[in-house]
């Protein structure tokens, strides 16, 4: 199978016109500004072919880039997707990846704009979405004030205590209705509660203290706080102001040292995925 014929074969498989030239001709939506995000998936690092399905990695590969587009309040729009694949890699397998990617598309009204292909000893997969917010209106990790509340979309550590299996769900509806509320910030959690909160944290100089962990049936605490690939959004909102129903309250941010993190007065360390600082190579699985 050539890469011509690969090319015609994912054009059918995604129904669209916009695959098969250099480039692909897009126009940004009146009045608003874009978002880029990309982001990889590469076996035995983010997956493991012998316990993710062809489908679940085709879904998941999207569903990290949508998740970004969701912690900036934005709409989706296109993607592209570039893979890397091994001399093993079969159509079967190819076949079932874009129908994984393809579903989850379809449920957001996402468009396969495009991609590139090529061989590699080890299968990867490089994502790029492209989405919009009303211009001036996208949710940043910067913007939290000192005693503004913090909140997370739903409870955290399931996938982690899934052994990564379970298909991350982006949080699309609700990045858009925090977009409306104006939380002052907002970032998805995919490396563990401790690192994202001190990263919102660091990036909005101030400290955070946590009161609320909301573990997942079947999670620990630890897996809450630092397994990670939950996908739910971190945010934080003005005293006062309602969250949207499913908003679970966590804490609030004060005055301090940037970055630092108290669980019930107690310092708090960072821990978290960080590719380049775990030299065991846990996958993410």
């Amino acid at each position: 199978m050539s890469e011509l014929d690969l090319i015609r074969a994912i054009r059918r498989w995604s129904s669209n016109d916009l695959i098969g030239d250099d480039c692909a001709i897009l126009a940004p939506p009146r009045g608003r500004q874009l978002l880029v995000t990309t982001d990889m998936l590469v076996d035995d690092v983010h997956f493991s072919l012998a316990t993710h399905s062809a489908y679940d990695c085709g879904w998941k590969a999207l569903a990290r880039g949508l998740s970004d587009i969701a912690a900036m309040g934005g709409d989706p729009h296109w993607c592209f997707v570039s893979l890397a694949l091994t001399p093993s890699t079969d159509r079967k397998w190819l076949t079932a990846f874009y129908r994984g990617l393809g579903a989850l598309a379809k449920g957001h009204n996402v468009s396969l704009a495009g991609g590139d292909l090529t061989r590699s000893d080890r299968l990867s997969a490089d994502i790029c979405v492209i989405g919009s917010t009303p211009k001036g209106r996208a949710l940043t990790r910067f913007g939290a004030q000192a005693d503004d509340i913090l909140y997370v979309t739903g409870t955290l550590g399931a996938v982690a205590a899934s052994g990564y299996t379970l298909r991350p769900q982006p949080r699309l509806d609700l990045g858009i209705e925090l977009r409306r509320l104006r939380a002052t910030a907002c970032m998805d959690i995919s490396d563990g509660l401790a690192l994202d909160l001190h990263r919102l944290a660091l990036a909005s100089g101030l400290s955070a203290s946590l009161d609320e962990i909301p573990v997942a049936p079947g999670a620990s605490m630890e897996q809450a706080l630092g397994g990670g690939e939950d996908y739910e959004l971190l945010f934080s909102l003005p005293p006062g102001k309602r969250p949207p129903r499913s908003a679970i309250r966590i804490g609030s941010l004060f005055g301090g040292k940037p970055g630092k993190i108290r669980l019930h007065g107690r310092p708090l360390s960072v821990r978290g995925w960080d590719p380049f600082a775990h030299i065991d190579r846990r996958h993410r699985v």
